[in-house]
């Protein structure tokens, strides 16, 4: 998981600004930030809606409203190419670009998959890991191996599949930097085509395991959004807008139900998170009116990542105190969400304020250098 810079603009621009140039350092872009905790959102209720916190109509409600939520982890991949591309530094070196992201989501990843440890090992009925199993998590290689693909904290394959992503990169960017408009078009293309491909094998059954969690198969999200970053820096970038864009998003989330499980699902949606995210950058770029740039929901897209990296061992915890699968009546689930909600965000708010922001900074900071005559 990637985040843009997040300072939403003071006011809007009077005039388009100069577009950035591929070798230039790019503008903030805070809507993509406020639209990481919408994505964060999503995933949040598709776990509340597993754990069964409602039954009856407030089960019903919770499965038309967030059985797709797992689309929210393809929107977290495709924004993350977008994001690394738009923000990668001329001339940067692969060496310093994988060190800036283990600073990133190392700390929390860390501490996420301590404290399930901690759990696995007190609590009852918690999965506890191997020594083998363990390791692959904490060097995030777990999920090339479907049985392990949930090891410790299991939210934290997706950040397998980001590490494969981060390790691809320089030579992707590079790749990138030496296409010009139809060159990048092609490969954003080709993409999409290999979504849809996958998403057909998938569906057929052509794969003996499912492909959901494997990180060459989730690759092509994540190019696909590098991609559209290239368009968007070179100025050819030809979408409509951010409520075009939001409109065939929202159509492609509910069309997920009426499709098998597992990776089929990001054939409904890819097409509207490929033409969102540029589409609310342009919007941060263009001065023009977005409501994920507002400043609360940045505040809270800056807490996205820790909260999606503990939401999942808030309500695991919760198990304990609710049963396993209470089915409550609509009153009492919303009350128990509403509970498990706010003790994510919070923990989420000491995570990052405690863990997450200084340990970035510990880990960035540039040594002294001393000057001589």
């Amino acid at each position: 998981m990637t985040t843009a810079t997040t300072a939403p603009p003071t006011a809007p621009a009077a005039a388009p600004p100069a577009r950035p140039q591929p070798s230039a350092s790019a503008p903030s872009l805070p809507s993509l930030t406020g639209l990481r905790w919408m994505a964060a959102l999503l995933v949040f209720g598709l776990h509340v809606h597993n754990f069964r916190y409602f039954g009856g109509t407030g089960a019903r409600f919770m499965s038309w409203g967030f059985e797709a939520g797992a689309s929210g982890v393809s929107f977290f991949f495709v924004l993350s190419g977008f994001v690394l591309m738009w923000s990668a530094r001329p001339g940067d070196r692969a060496g310093r670009f994988w060190w800036r992201r283990v600073a990133r989501v190392y700390p929390v990843h860390l501490v996420t998959a301590a404290v399930a440890l901690v759990m696995a090992l007190t609590l009852p009925r918690q999965p506890r890991p191997t020594l083998p199993q363990g390791v692959a998590d904490v060097f995030l290689v777990h999920s090339w191996w479907r049985p392990w693909w949930q090891t410790l904290d299991p939210v934290s394959w997706s950040l397998a599949c980001e590490a494969f992503f981060y390790a691809a990169f320089p030579l992707l960017a590079l790749v990138l930097r030496r296409l010009d408009v139809r060159g990048a078009r092609l490969l954003a293309a080709l993409a999409v085509l290999a979504v849809l491909v996958l998403a057909w094998t998938d569906a057929h059954h052509w794969w003996d395991q499912p492909i959901s969690s494997f990180p060459a198969a989730r690759l092509p999200e994540f190019v696909l959004g590098a991609a559209a970053a290239r368009l968007v820096l070179l100025d050819r970038w030809r979408g409509p807008g951010l409520e075009a864009s939001l409109a065939l998003t929202i159509i492609g989330y509910f069309l997920v139900p009426q499709v098998t499980d597992e990776y089929a699902a990001t054939a409904c949606t890819i097409m509207g998170f490929a033409l969102l995210i540029p589409a609310a950058a342009l919007a941060d770029l263009r001065g023009l009116p977005s409501l994920w740039r507002r400043r609360w929901l940045v505040r809270l897209g800056e807490l996205s990542f820790a909260f999606y990296m503990v939401h999942l061992l808030v309500l695991r915890t919760g198990t304990h105190l609710l049963g396993t699968r209470p089915r409550f009546g609509l009153l009492t689930g919303a009350a128990a969400t509403t509970v498990a909600f706010a003790v994510s965000l919070g923990v989420s708010w000491l995570l990052y304020e405690g863990v997450e922001r200084p340990a970035r900074r510990l880990l960035l900071r540039r040594p002294v250098r001393r000057t001589t005559a």
